[in-house]
């Protein structure tokens, strides 16, 4: 029992561990909340693109500051909300679907961070923790920042959450109430770019999809109606998130993929367990709302 309470007590001995801890959980919600619209909606493509369509703005940012950390944060959240609204635009404007201009902002963006960043010298060490995160490097100031942008999607989602849901599960039925779909699915693209931006630090680019997308597909599996699938997955987002820097801390693995392992483990149990239920998974449309 000593050993146990050791287990969980010595690491809050460091205030840098309180931080992350603090940092992942509030990650680990988030990206469940704003997961279930992605899962739903199957929008995994535009999560993963948009994790690594922001380069190019870290790169600049990086490049203009000479290096300093500090702005990368709005250069990439500026650059989200860009290829956000971008997608939007190339699929109106070209008559494309929306798959195919996510596939072609991406593809374009991509490639532009790549030539960035390969002109930073020592890019290497500089920027890893863009790619898989850097949780334990949170800073008070981070924190606030990570507090204050995940509040605001959350507020947002409140506000709106009847109509992103008329939108997500019956668009005939929106266009029939005259809803903005078009100003409120590009409203839930930003959203979407903000929760990806604000859980770089704690899971870096490689693995903010599976943020995003796991621990909503866990409570999917769980659950039947939207709203407690949110509040499963985000419960279940956070757990990995704290379980995951605990796990980074007594193995020395990397806290971003710590965390994501946990959420896997997570989605693994309910799996098993769902295989073993008599009751079947639901499709979308007969899903309870």
């Amino acid at each position: 029992m000593q050993a146990l309470a050791d287990f969980f007590v010595a690491p809050l001995a460091f205030p840098f561990m309180v931080r992350g801890l603090v940092a992942s959980a509030l990650v680990g919600a988030l990206c469940a909340v704003m997961g279930t619209y992605v899962v739903l909606r199957g929008m995994a493509f535009f999560g993963d693109a948009l994790a690594h369509a922001i380069l190019p703005g870290v790169a600049v940012g990086y490049l203009v500051t000479g290096g300093g950390r500090r702005s990368l944060f709005w250069w990439g959240l500026g650059t989200a909300i860009l290829m956000a609204l971008g997608i939007g635009a190339v699929s109106r404007k070209a008559n494309l679907k929306e798959d195919t201009a996510i596939g072609i902002v991406f593809a374009g963006m991509f490639a532009l961070g790549i030539a960035l960043i390969s002109t930073v010298r020592g890019y290497t060490v500089d920027l890893s923790h863009l790619l898989f995160g850097n949780v334990l490097g949170v800073s008070p100031r981070d924190l606030v920042l990570v507090g204050a942008f995940g509040g605001g999607v959350l507020l947002a989602v409140v506000l709106f959450y009847k109509e992103f849901l008329v939108i997500s599960f019956d668009p005939d039925l929106a266009a029939t109430l005259r809803l903005p779909t078009g100003l409120l699915s590009r409203l839930l693209l930003v959203l979407i770019a903000v929760t990806v931006v604000v859980s770089l630090q704690a899971v870096g680019v490689a693995l903010a999809l599976a943020m995003l997308v796991i621990p909503a597909a866990t409570a999917y599996l769980l659950v039947e109606r939207f709203f407690h699938m949110m509040w499963v997955g985000a419960g279940l987002g956070a757990l990995a998130g704290v379980l995951g820097i605990y796990l980074s801390y007594w193995t020395g693995i990397a806290s971003g993929a710590a965390i994501v392992l946990v959420a896997t483990g997570f989605f693994l149990l309910a799996l098993a367990f769902k295989s073993t239920s008599s009751r079947t998974v639901g499709v979308l449309p007969g899903r309870s709302r």
